[in-house]
């Protein structure tokens, strides 16, 4: 039996599970996906936001401010890329600066660092910012991260310190017996003291498990599109318009790899897995052109979709259940979750110690960091591949990585198991070619490392007898 179970490895879940790694208890962290960071994770803006824009006196605003002001320390001891880039939130009309004074004194109540700026400055700054800009506020504590990676990072660390990561494990029944939670997955139950419900889009569905009515989903489909790293940046700091009963609107967001997105929409749907990109992408073309102008629409390289868990509470549900003990709800995490995320982990690991007092555990196990060989000297480059010369052979042209990093992210905790994981922790397919090249290769190498039958290998976004058949070919 667990001390704690979390369902969901998300953001929230992961850096839950992190921060309860460091105490002397049994976590168990589980997941419908073969990987984690697979819902709204792995499909959002990756901003961290200032926490300029929630409802005064929400949880989302609260937890804003908190995580904003921790995710440098959180990613300096992660060893992950932060970046504050700083933003602007810039208007195109009279009504709209109306709506930017409310977000200036929700600046000033909650003392976010900002600087009001004219439509001329903004363009000095930004030279790609539309001509119909007529006003804007500087967000400098705005930053950006690569979300998987964060929830990757974080899972790694759990799992050396003696944490348990089931994936592939689908809740299908919750039960309450004898003072402890019985979690059915398939052909399997799972016992635990406490029950962390951190499912995004599902959390509506695990809680109504145990007859907990508390609140309801809504998934809220983004899309996206990505341009490819140019020479010159289109932006060099996020816009965003002024915010929308709909959200903070259609932005454009530099990454930490040097692309640009650009979106999201926002559409309710049906569908709790409906990632489809439609006709979204054409109102996210439409918006951007309101704000930002030399749009280099023919470096898109790549469009997307993500589904955020919008709740009928227009807020973040968190803390233990009124009804059921132990019980401990993280839902509705919609934007700002993501900068939100490390903050909520330390207010619900407070709950769980108060329950349980575990001591803290005398020694603790930091990840290494990933091979990156992008960002290395010359000099370190050369020393790696006279170390190991698979560090030297080139499998992606567009992203520039080798076959050492590849195998590196394959045998790690938490290690890349099919092609999209393999895409995540180091980026092969995700330049130009989008894999036209590499995929194939990724798909050999992971069939030889992990000693697995290319057509048991998950692609997830490729049709796998496809791949399979273009990889026998070219080993004949």
């Amino acid at each position: 039996m667990y001390d704690v179970l979390i369902i969901g490895a998300g953001v929230s879940g992961s850096l839950l599970a992190h921060t309860l790694s460091k105490l002397d208890f049994s976590v168990c962290l589980l997941d419908k996906e073969s990987d984690v960071a697979c819902g709204a994770s792995s499909a959002n803006s990756a901003i961290i936001h200032s926490g300029h824009d929630p409802k005064e006196g929400s949880l989302k605003a609260h937890y804003n401010l908190l995580g904003n002001r921790m995710y440098k320390d959180l990613c300096d001891e992660l060893q992950t890329a932060y970046r504050q880039v700083g933003a602007f939130v810039v208007t195109t009309s009279k009504e709209e600066e109306g709506r930017l004074e409310e977000l200036i004194a929700n600046c000033i109540r909650r003392e976010i660092p900002y600087e009001v700026l004219d439509g001329d400055e903004l363009r000095r700054r930004e030279k790609n910012l539309s001509d119909n800009v007529t006003k804007g506020i500087s967000l400098p504590t705005t930053g950006i991260v690569t979300p998987w990676e964060v929830c990757i990072a974080a899972v790694e660390e759990f799992l050396l310190n003696g944490g348990e990561v089931l994936l592939d494990h689908e809740v299908t029944a919750i039960e309450k017996k004898d003072g402890r939670f019985l979690v059915h997955c398939h052909d399997e139950v799972l016992e635990t003291k406490i029950l962390v419900d951190a499912a995004g889009v599902y959390a509506d569905k695990i809680a109504g498990m145990l007859g907990v009515q508390r609140y309801s989903i809504t998934p809220r489909k983004g899309e996206y599109y990505i341009l490819d790293h140019t020479k010159e940046k289109l932006v060099d700091t996020i816009i965003y318009p002024v915010p929308s009963d709909k959200g903070k609107g259609v932005l454009a967001v530099p990454t930490i790899h040097e692309n640009i997105l650009l979106g999201p929409d926002s559409e309710f749907v049906p569908d709790k897995d409906s990632v489809a990109t439609d006709e979204g992408l054409d109102y996210v073309r439409r918006e951007i052109a309101k704000t930002v102008k030399n749009i280099p629409m023919g470096n898109i390289i790549h469009t997307f979709a993500g589904l955020r868990p919008t709740p009928d509470t227009h807020d973040f549900v968190i803390g233990e259940d009124e009804e059921v003990e132990n019980f401990i709800h993280v839902g509705g995490i919609e934007s700002p979750g993501l900068t939100a995320s490390p903050a909520i982990a330390e207010d619900v690991k407070k709950i769980i110690v108060e329950k349980l007092h575990p001591s803290e555990k005398k020694e603790y196990i930091r990840r290494r960091k990933p091979v990156i060989m992008r960002e290395m000297s010359e000099e370190e480059k050369a020393e790696l591949v006279k170390k190991d010369p698979d560090f030297g052979k080139l499998i992606c042209r567009c992203e520039k990585i080798t076959l050492g990093e590849i195998k590196d992210v394959i045998h790690r905790p938490c290690g890349a198991k099919d092609v999209r994981g393999v895409k995540r922790r180091c980026r092969p397919g995700m330049g130009r070619c989008q894999g036209g090249f590499c995929e194939v290769e990724v798909l050999k190498i992971l069939s030889r490392e992990l000693n697995v039958p290319m057509e048991e290998i998950s692609l997830h976004g490729k049709g796998t007898r496809i791949l399979v058949e273009e990889a026998k070919e070219e080993l004949l």
